[in-house]
């Protein structure tokens, strides 16, 4: 684990910050790997429900260190870079990014991986590929025209012009915006609200709405198949026992 990504659980939330200030958080192999790693043990360890990132200072992650990715380009699926994107895109666990500031490149596009995310107020967003000669990654091409539209993707990815965290939110790339100093709070409310829920359900929601199955009646299929498991699941029985006792339902022993 390199000192430019750190990591602590507390009550259920694995947070990852990414902590190269001076650079503006830019990426190095070594931070790709250290955020891999953070993803696999998270979905490993049962007692991880939540995930969420975040940079410091006035970053999020300024994208590529261009230094560093030039000497060590991705040339296979197991290379750091690769093998985060892959993790990004399929890990079981909720993800949650919190957008303190500059977001470039794959600061914008591993966005369209997290299952939620808050910017603050001074956050901007920007998608430089074509400007500096490549393509977009992360299947941005695939994710953001189906989010925002065709010509709105185009705009974002084919200009690379910067906007602004209100712009963000009005297109769905995030779910809220937050004064810089409330997002840290924001953000761990919400974390914390999504780790006392019941963590099968909330992994199997989860795995659907990122179901690549399109037809109605295959999914209907696919939720009945989960629906019907759940039924007979401890977490669905504490559920239901705390509804009908009017008490809180404590989730802590579920896995």
């Amino acid at each position: 684990m390199t000192d430019h990504v750190v990591t602590a659980v507390a009550d259920g939330i694995l947070a990852i910050h990414l902590n190269r200030p001076e650079k503006k958080n830019a990426l190095t192999v070594a931070m790709y790997a250290g955020m891999a790693d953070a993803l696999e043990r998270a979905d490993a360890d049962g007692s991880v429900r939540v995930v969420t990132l975040t940079g410091t200072a006035d970053s999020f992650t300024s994208g590529n260190d261009i230094a560093d990715f030039m000497q060590q380009r991705p040339t296979s699926g197991e290379t750091p870079v690769l093998r985060f994107l892959r993790l990004v895109s399929t890990t079981r666990k909720p993800l949650i990014a919190a957008v303190n500031g500059l977001a470039v490149g794959v600061g914008v596009t591993m966005l369209l991986h997290c299952d939620l995310a808050y910017a603050a107020d001074s956050a901007t967003f920007q998608l430089p590929f074509v400007s500096l000669g490549l393509v977009p990654e992360a299947a941005s091409t695939l994710l953001l025209p189906r989010l925002v539209g065709h010509q709105r993707a185009c705009e974002l990815l084919l200009l690379g012009e910067k906007f602004d965290a209100a712009s963000a939110r009005e297109i769905g790339l995030v779910n809220a915006v937050h004064p810089a100093a409330a997002l840290a709070g924001a953000v761990q409310e919400r974390a914390q609200l999504l780790a006392g829920k019941p963590p099968s359900a909330v992994r199997l929601t989860k795995a659907l709405l990122r179901s690549e199955s399109t037809g109605v009646a295959e999914r209907m299929i696919e939720e009945g198949r989960h629906f019907a498991s759940q039924l007979q699941s401890p977490e669905a029985r504490e559920a239901f026992a705390a509804f009908m006792e009017r008490r809180k339902p404590d989730f802590s022993k579920a896995l």
